[in-house]
């Protein structure tokens, strides 16, 4: 697989990098930031400290750390999808 960019995140593994949710009509969840354990379709799990949060996809603007340190903004409701389908999708600029 290519590596990570801005321009391919969206249709990228995500485990692995460090998130953080920086908007969301949830107030609680705003702020919660950790790595990402896992994904489903519609959520992503972040370790928080020792915990696993729960964040749903479609109400968050999450921030993401890329491996080369770079930040991305990504809407959460452009990863809503399962995982496996989400790297298949044909997607246009943002």
């Amino acid at each position: 697989m290519a590596p990570i960019t801005p321009q391919n995140l969206i249709r990228h593994e995500l485990i692995g990098l460090d998130a953080k949710v920086v908007g969301s009509p949830n107030r609680s969840l705003i702020g919660l930031e950790g790595r990402v354990m896992d994904e489903t379709k519609k959520t992503l799990i972040l370790k928080v400290g020792g915990k696993r949060k729960i964040v749903p996809k479609d109400v968050a603007m999450l921030r993401f750390r890329l491996p080369d340190g770079r930040i991305v903004e990504v809407d959460g409701r452009r990863i809503v999808a399962r995982p496996e389908d989400r790297i298949k999708l044909r997607v246009s600029r943002w």
